[in-house]
This record gives structure tokens, C-alpha cells and sequence, in this order.
């Protein structure tokens, strides 16, 4: 009788409960709480991880956190999974982590102390840990990268594995990008065949923050363009046939939306393991934000024409629907 009532009742107004749809869970956007940049994005044990830079004034950035997900939506958050009282040489600004699996394990490449010349201690180390959320130790006990080559700042590391099986370096602040062959144990560096450690790879626009994936046979190659600190912060890409390039640049495809956010940039790409669905985790600065390190991490779609270009993104509040690894 109760049910009849209920019935009638939503009738009367037009809108009934039992034939609206439940709302679809999406994951809102910043996609976790707190003050994080430069998102690293990957797939581990059928999860979802995203690996940022706590964004905090240099001398408190000593630490990071790392987040996992099985959907996309809901976010659990693993703290310090890397700190420097196990690196002894790196003291501040630790930036921009990459992580790759290898071998049974994951390998955290980081930037730390924010070295203005070669005669300081610091540039681009690496972590080791059995787990995807650490912690990690220290692998080499020195930085990997500790000199200025081709006038690139050792920062905002990238490692990208090849379809033959080399694992590259590309990394590079201070407007320059660096390709190096890493040996096959993360120890060094394999010497191209005219005996330099690393090509310059530098597209037009470049300032820091590269990243490079390969879909149908292609390399697309992502970096970020403009101030970090100011609201022109933004992704550009390029596509060639080898991740030596050359890399032409072709559009820009994430930025500012001032109805939404400024400063969308130093990005990453996650793409889902079972669908052709991609996704790009970025970082932005909330509106009414002038503190440079007030910056949040997201995620958005990514997408590409028929030609293979990508699409320039919408940023949004929303963020994506849940998509979680069956």
C-alpha cells in the first residue's frame, strides 16, 4: 500500500524515483586533496598511481606521497614513500618523480637540491623499493645526473621504455631536453655511437617537463611551455618516427580556462590497460591562487582525431567517470 502511495505521489509531481538514474561517480577535480604538482601517472598491479611533488617552498620539499586507485574516483593516499634521510646528498626541492618497473622493481627517479651549476651537490637520483608505494632507498648512493649537459638543468626526469627494450632518460629544465640510453641495471649511461651520454632533443617552445608515450607506432612527445609560477603555464606536443625525434611541434593542447583554473601544465598520461580510453594528470592553480606552490593535481580526458592528433583538452571540475581494471 505504502509503495502505491509513493507511487501515485511521484506521479503527481512528474518525477518519479524509481525511474531516475543513479548519478555516475566521477572523480572531481583536484583529484585529491592537498598542494601537489608535476603528476606522474601510471599502472601497477592492476591499480592506478599517481606519483606528484609535494608543492611547498624548496626546503620543505624533503618528501613524497604517492596515490592509488582502482577506479579513477577514490583516491588513498600513501605517505612519504620517499624521503630524503635516506638520500644523503639530496637536502631540498625534491621534484617531479618518474617510476618504471623493471625486473620485479619499481625504480623512482626524482630532481632534488635544484642545482644551479655543476659545482653544486645534487640533479637526478633514483630511488628502489619492491612495492609500488616504497619506501624507497636510495639505489646509487649519488646522484645519476649531476652535471649540465647541452645546458640542460638536471630536473624533471622522464624514463621511457622503448618497443626494443632500451630504457631512455629524457629529461631537462632551463629550456633544454636530453635523450640518454640508460644501461640495462640503472647504474649509467649507454654512449651513442659519436660517444656522447646524451642528445639534445629540444623542440621549439620547450621549458621543462617531458613526457613521451608511443600509440600505433608513433612517438608523441609532451612538454611543458611558459612560467610555472604564472597563469601561461601550459603542454605542447610533437610526433615523430623514434623517440630521437626530430620533434616539430604541433599545437598546443592543455592550458589555462580562466572560468576554471590557470597554469595547466607539467602533465602526464595514463592509459587505462584494457580500453583505449586515455587520460592526462596535470596540475593547475585553483582561481584567487597567487602563491606559486598553491598548485592541485587532476586528471581529464585525453583524446585524438582520425588523423592522430590530439585534441585539445577541456579542464574541467568534474574530472572523469569511474573506469576501474577488471
Amino acid at each position: 500500500m505504502k509503495r502505491i502511495l509513493i507511487l501515485l505521489a511521484c506521479s503527481a509531481i512528474g518525477t518519479c524515483l524509481y525511474a531516475q538514474k543513479k548519478p555516475v561517480a566521477t572523480s572531481g577535480n583536484p583529484i585529491f586533496h592537498g598542494w601537489y604538482a608535476d603528476p606522474e601517472g601510471a599502472v601497477f598491479e592492476n591499480r592506478f598511481w599517481v606519483y606528484p611533488t609535494y608543492s611547498a617552498k624548496y626546503e620543505e620539499q624533503v618528501f613524497m606521497d604517492a596515490f592509488s586507485s582502482k577506479d579513477l574516483v577514490k583516491w588513498e593516499k600513501h605517505e612519504h614513500i620517499i624521503d630524503t634521510a635516506n638520500f644523503k646528498w639530496a637536502k631540498k626541492a625534491v621534484w617531479a618523480p618518474s617510476i618504471i618497473k623493471k625486473d620485479n622493481k619499481y625504480y623512482l627517479l626524482f630532481g632534488a637540491n635544484d642545482i644551479q651549476s655543476d659545482q653544486e651537490t645534487g640533479g637526478i637520483g633514483i630511488g628502489v623499493s619492491d612495492k609500488p608505494e616504497g619506501p624507497f632507498k636510495d639505489y646509487l648512493g649519488k646522484p645519476l645526473v649531476d652535471k649540465f649537459y647541452n645546458g640542460a638543468q638536471p630536473i624533471d626526469q622522464f624514463v621511457f621504455k622503448d618497443k626494443d627494450g632500451q630504457y631512455y632518460l629524457i629529461y631537462g629544465g632551463w629550456g633544454h631536453c636530453n635523450i640518454g640510453r640508460l644501461k640495462a641495471d640503472f647504474t649509467g649511461f649507454i654512449p651513442f655511437e659519436d660517444g656522447k651520454i646524451f642528445h639534445e632533443i629540444t623542440p621549439k617552445g620547450y621549458v621543462e617537463g617531458p613526457y613521451m608515450f608511443m600509440r600505433n607506432g608513433k612517438y608523441y612527445f609532451m612538454w611543458s611551455e611558459g612560467g610555472w609560477t604564472g597563469p601561461d603555464y601550459c603542454v605542447a606536443y610533437a610526433i615523430a618516427d623514434s623517440p630521437m625525434g626530430p620533434f616539430k611541434r604541433i599545437d598546443k593542447i592543455l592550458q589555462q580556462d580562466p572560468k576554471v583554473a590557470t597554469g595547466a601544465g607539467h602533465h602526464s598520461v595514463i592509459k587505462h590497460p584494457q580500453t583505449n580510453d586515455y587520460y592526462i594528470v596535470y596540475h593547475r592553480r585553483p582561481l584567487g591562487e597567487t602563491n606559486g606552490n598553491n598548485r592541485v593535481t587532476c586528471i581529464d580526458r585525453m583524446e585524438f582525431d582520425t588523423q592522430g592528433l590530439i585534441k585539445p583538452v577541456k579542464i574541467t571540475f568534474e574530472g572523469v567517470k569511474a573506469n576501474p581494471i577488471r
